[in-house]
This record gives structure tokens, C-alpha cells and sequence, in this order.
């Protein structure tokens, strides 16, 4: 029986400290804050919740507004916000664009929506294949930045730096994010050696118009 449950903790810790390591790894020496971030042609935005009023909700406005700060200072030319569009009532995609054009001053024309980044897996994945993205500055809390990192290398092959934002203090849903990043990271490891396909469709040019538009 102590046999059983010593064998049954190392798989569980071998199961969760893997993934864990691997995104620690492959994330290493790529966190930078914004005035120390190198230059990418696009910042990638991960979606999250927005309120019924449609204003992005605190850990969103954060992650816009060191996307903004990063095309202020010219470390980024373009950015792709990427969230949930699931249904008709629900829209993270154009109300982070809203927010970034009306609220930051970002040109309208600078600001690309994906529809469909319903998971870091989905983002990463069309970014590369359905936007063309190449060069990208990943923009998400911190505790979350690492997993984005890795999973973006592992899939697209995109050469990806991260900004995070820090502006949030360690409350109950820092920590709760946190937590869920251990299970979020073996699914991580699955979806990568599954090659999971989400919703992707035609390619698209907003992002080459966008680096293109003046």
C-alpha cells in the first residue's frame, strides 16, 4: 500500500512539475518589462473577461495597457487582440480594440481582432497560421505569461518575447489564476503533442495591412 501511494505521488508530481518545467524553460530570459522589451512587429493581446457593460474587466484593461505602452514606445507596430466571440452576446475581441482606439489612442488601423482565441493554444495557433505572425510581443498577466511563451514557441515557431503586466496586486484572483496554471499547463503538453486543430478558416491580412498602414 505505501508502495502504491509513494508511486501513485511521484507520477502526480512528475505529471504536474513536467509541464511546469518545460514552459519554465522555455520562457527563460524572455519576460521583459515594457521600457526593456525587444522589438517585435506585432503585440499579442490574450483575451479575458469583459463586463456586461462591455468595458474590459481589471486583469484585461491591464494587459491593454502595456500592449498600448509597448506601441507608444515603438517596441511594436501592430496589435493582435485575440479573445472569445462564441456567441452573439459576448464579444472580448472588439471591445479590447474599443478600449485600446478610444481609451489609449491606438489608430484604429493598428488594432487587428481574432474572433476565435478561445484558449493560449487557439491564440498561438492563429496568430501563426491564420495572421501571419512571425515576430510577436506576448502580453498577458505574469503568472499566465509563461505557459503563453512556451505553448507560441512550441506551435508556431515564432520568435516571441513577453511583457506582463504586474499592475495587479496577489488578490484572490491572482492566486486563483495561479493555481490553475498547473492543470493548465499538462493540457498545455497535450494539446501541443496532439496537435490539437482549433478554429482556424481562411488566412487573413489585417496584421500585414496593419504593419503596412501609416
Amino acid at each position: 500500500m505505501r508502495r502504491t501511494i509513494i508511486g501513485g505521488v511521484g507520477l502526480a508530481v512528475l505529471a504536474l512539475g513536467g509541464p511546469w518545467a518545460l514552459a519554465e524553460g522555455l520562457s527563460l530570459g524572455r519576460v521583459h518589462t515594457v521600457e526593456q522589451t525587444p522589438s517585435r512587429d506585432v503585440a499579442i493581446v490574450f483575451g479575458a473577461a469583459v463586463l456586461p457593460d462591455g468595458t474590459p474587466s481589471n486583469y484585461l484593461r491591464g494587459r491593454l495597457d502595456v500592449a498600448a505602452d509597448l506601441y507608444e514606445s515603438g517596441r511594436v507596430r501592430a496589435i493582435l487582440v485575440s479573445g472569445d466571440n462564441s456567441t452573439h452576446n459576448y464579444n472580448e475581441p472588439d471591445n479590447m480594440k474599443r478600449y485600446l482606439v478610444d481609451s489609449r489612442g491606438v489608430p484604429t488601423a493598428k488594432v487587428v481582432t481574432d474572433y476565435a482565441g478561445f484558449d493560449t493554444y487557439d491564440t498561438c495557433v492563429r496568430a501563426r497560421r491564420i495572421f501571419g505572425v512571425t515576430s510577436a510581443a506576448l502580453v498577458t498577466q505574469d503568472y499566465h505569461l509563461t505557459r503563453a511563451l512556451a505553448t507560441c514557441r512550441m506551435t508556431g515557431g515564432m520568435n516571441v518575447v513577453g511583457s506582463p503586466d504586474t499592475s495587479r496586486a496577489h488578490d484572490r484572483t491572482w492566486w486563483y489564476g495561479w493555481s490553475r496554471e498547473f492543470g493548465a499547463r499538462l493540457k498545455m503538453i497535450y494539446d501541443v503533442v496532439t496537435r490539437r486543430t482549433p478554429t482556424l478558416g481562411v488566412q487573413e491580412d489585417g496584421i500585414r495591412n496593419a504593419l503596412g498602414a501609416r
